[in-house]
């Protein structure tokens, strides 16, 4: 009976031993990737400057022109930061900011070759255009993203929900592709 005892106590000294060890490997490997994660805060992000091509109708609502900006890319996303720009609108007088300055992006997601654009219900709310105003919206974000050789199809959505028009005029219910006919 004694012996019983003395083995299950060096039994038990044996386990602990082992799980001592292992946790010991583990908190190092932890360790190692704090140091990491440390490491990698301590940088500095890049400000990448990028030229992109953002697309507004022209005062008489015949055509979208493509206007060259540059664009820091710095804690977003290039299209992000395309739509963005879209939405900070024009000075110049020959052409139309199409998005209503009371709608918000939500965000904007790739998945393959599709671009999600999200939008507040501000967009719908606030946009007063009609079937061409509507065209000419829809086509500003869709060329603007489409730009991007990787990305070929363009799918808006309110409050992250599908929806089938804006304002009755366009089908958006799905991705839609480049609108070349638009830029004539």
């Amino acid at each position: 009976m004694k012996m019983t005892k003395i083995i299950a106590a060096l039994m038990l000294v044996l386990m602990t031993l082992v799980v001592a060890g292992c946790d010991k490997d583990n908190n190092q490997q932890s360790n190692k990737s704090t140091n990491t994660v440390v490491e990698n805060k301590t940088e500095k992000p890049t400000e990448e400057k990028i030229k992109i091509k953002v697309y507004f109708p022209n005062s008489d609502a015949t055509k979208l022109v493509a206007v060259d900006k540059t664009v820091k890319v710095a804690g977003t996303t290039k299209y992000k930061a395309a739509m963005d720009v879209l939405m900070e609108g024009t000075d110049d007088s020959k052409l139309t900011t199409v998005i209503p300055k009371q709608a918000k992006l939500l965000g904007v997601t790739v998945n393959g070759d599709t671009a999600k654009v999200d939008f507040d219900k501000g967009l719908i709310k606030h946009f007063n255009g009609g079937s061409t105003g509507e065209e000419f919206l829809v086509g500003s974000v869709v060329n603007t993203l489409t730009d991007f050789p990787e990305i070929k199809k363009v799918q808006i959505t309110i409050d992250g929900r599908n929806v089938e028009t804006l304002k009755g005029h366009m089908d958006v219910s799905k991705p839609l592709s480049r609108m070349d006919e638009l830029l004539k």
